[in-house]
């Protein structure tokens, strides 16, 4: 085995064509995505996680359910804009505001090497998702941000092989995950680009 970051597809291996970017690729970054949560190690960042997956599940059902039309996810909602319910449209809607916010909070730790987690969370969650809460769901993500680790267990966790190799060392790590975050703001930012433009967000 090897650390976290190798065992997954990093964002920065998505191809991204002029017909947009691909969709399976998409969809199995962000898969591992998810998986940095059990690393986060709190029960806090639950509600989180389970929110990416189910909006992960969305867009992956629309895919399967005809894959031809589907093969980037510009072309997956562009196929499905005239449709009553726009079921994945909606979902990856906010799996990418979901991508976003952990993106913006990962890049605002390797920015700030000398703050803590709840911190870069905190600032991260303010300027993305908190817009689009309500009381309850702000409560929530409050007590997550309160709970992240302390930064140097979860970059330890992060550079672990678990299967007892050595660690990668924390330059090899900040280099990888500076890559797989600048990959991923890349996406999420042509995406966003993408809703404005053609007004897929509207009534959702």
């Amino acid at each position: 085995m090897a650390p976290y970051l190798e065992t997954v597809k990093s964002f920065a291996d998505v191809p991204i064509t002029d017909a947009g970017i691909d969709t399976l690729a998409f969809l199995e970054a962000s898969q591992g995505l998810v998986g940095l949560f059990d690393l986060l190690g709190s029960a806090a960042f639950s509600v989180v996680q389970s929110d990416l997956k189910g909006n992960i599940t969305k867009v992956r059902a629309r895919y399967d359910a005809d894959p031809s039309k589907s093969v980037t996810l510009e072309q997956l909602v562009e196929n499905e804009k005239g449709e009553k319910k726009r079921t994945a449209t909606e979902g990856l809607m906010w799996l990418l505001r979901g991508l976003s916010f952990t993106c913006k909070a990962l890049q605002n730790s390797q920015a700030n090497k000398s703050e803590e987690l709840s911190a870069a969370f905190t600032k991260s969650y303010e300027g993305t998702l908190k817009k689009f809460h309500n009381f309850v769901v702000k409560g929530i993500f409050s007590v997550a941000m309160k709970a992240c680790p302390y930064r140097a267990d979860f970059y330890a966790k992060l550079a672990a092989d678990p299967e007892g190799g050595a660690p990668a060392s924390q330059e090899k790590l900040s280099e990888e995950l500076d890559k797989w975050l600048v990959a991923l703001n890349e996406i999420v930012k042509r995406m966003e680009a993408f809703y404005e433009k053609g007004g897929h967000g509207k009534g959702l």
